[in-house]
């Protein structure tokens, strides 16, 4: 049975990736969030790309950015939003990353589609802050919901989409290279 699991290379895809996003997680949780102030920089970037992509609606701005988890933007006459740390799209990148990164396939196209994978999911966060924005000032009463569902919803399934792209785009470049 063990000899059957070591030839099985979805499993091994899976455990491989499983373990790899948990040690990533690990070390994000407990030592990078813990003991630097990298997550709320970072969140900070995410707010300033927002309010200058909320500035281009035309829509007037307030920001509160602080190092300690309390920061928020919002659009003038609202109570805005709240960013913490678990929106900052920090643990997608890395679940993006790792099923790219263990999954079959060309190894140099991995050194592009990473990154770019990466950029895009950012930019997709600030487009859902700049939305949650809008919400809270227009529909706060939708705000929880839409966080909840919409935008979890739709933030996965573009991340699914870019894994299925790297499956069927690229992934079979490794076995073409190889034959």
């Amino acid at each position: 049975m063990i000899k059957s699991l070591r030839h099985n290379a979805f499993l091994k895809f899976l455990i491989y990736s499983g373990l790899t996003y948990l040690l990533f997680y690990l070390i994000h949780q407990f030592l990078i969030k813990r003991h630097t102030f990298y997550d709320q920089r970072f969140i900070g970037f995410i707010i300033q790309g927002a309010d200058q992509l909320l500035h281009l609606l035309n829509f007037k701005t307030f920001l509160v950015l602080q190092d300690i988890d309390y920061q928020v933007i919002g659009i003038d006459g609202s109570n805005g939003v709240w960013i913490g740390s678990n929106c900052n799209a920090i643990s997608l990148f890395i679940l993006f990353s790792v099923f790219i990164a263990w999954y079959p396939g060309y190894q140099k196209g991995k050194l592009w589609f990473i990154p770019l994978g990466i950029v895009s999911i950012h930019i997709l966060n600030i487009v859902r802050i700049v939305c949650l924005t809008i919400i809270a000032k227009f529909y706060p009463d939708y705000l929880d919901f839409n966080h909840t569902y919409t935008f979890t919803f739709f933030i996965y399934g573009y991340i699914f989409l870019l894994w299925v792209w790297w499956v069927n785009k690229f992934a079979g470049k490794a076995q073409a290279k190889s034959s």
